[in-house]
C-alpha cells in the first residue's frame, strides 16, 4: 500500500465521521424535541384527568352565580359569560393572559392571568 493511499483512506475516513457526527447531532435534536412533547402532553393528560374526576365538584367556589348565566365576585359587580368562560380555561390548566394565551399552564399560577381575572 501506498503512502498516498493511506493518506486517501484517512480523508474518507474523516469524511464519514463528519457525517456520521452530523447525523447524530439531528437524531439528539429530534429525540430532546420527542421528550419534550411528551412531557407537555404527560402534564396535559394528568390535567385532563383530573378534571374527569372533579366533574361533579363545581369548578369556581369563590364565585357565587347571581341571575341568569352571571357571576359576582366579592366586592364587584356582576360580570357575564365570557368571564365565566376565561375562569373555566384557567381553571382547567390554560393560559387566559396576552402573553401565553391557549398555553398549557406548567408551572401554577400566573400572574399575568390572575391579575387578567381580578379586574
Amino acid at each position: 500500500m501506498d503512502k498516498r493511499d493511506i493518506f486517501v483512506q484517512i480523508e474518507q475516513m474523516e469524511e464519514q465521521m463528519g457525517t456520521l457526527y452530523v447525523e447524530l447531532g439531528q437524531i439528539k435534536q429530534q429525540i430532546i424535541e420527542l421528550i419534550e412533547e411528551n412531557k407537555r402532553l404527560s402534564i396535559e393528560n394528568g390535567q385532563l384527568r383530573k378534571l374527569l374526576k372533579k366533574d361533579a365538584e363545581p369548578l369556581h367556589p369563590v364565585l357565587q352565580p347571581v341571575g341568569s348565566g352571571s357571576i359576582t365576585l366579592p366586592g364587584k359587580e356582576p360580570t357575564g359569560e365570557g368571564y365565566d368562560n376565561l375562569a373555566r380555561i384557567y381553571h382547567e390548566g390554560f393560559h387566559i393572559c396576552n402573553v401565553y394565551y391557549g398555553h398549557l399552564r406548567t408551572e401554577g399560577d400566573c400572574l399575568f392571568c390572575m391579575s387578567f381575572l381580578n379586574k
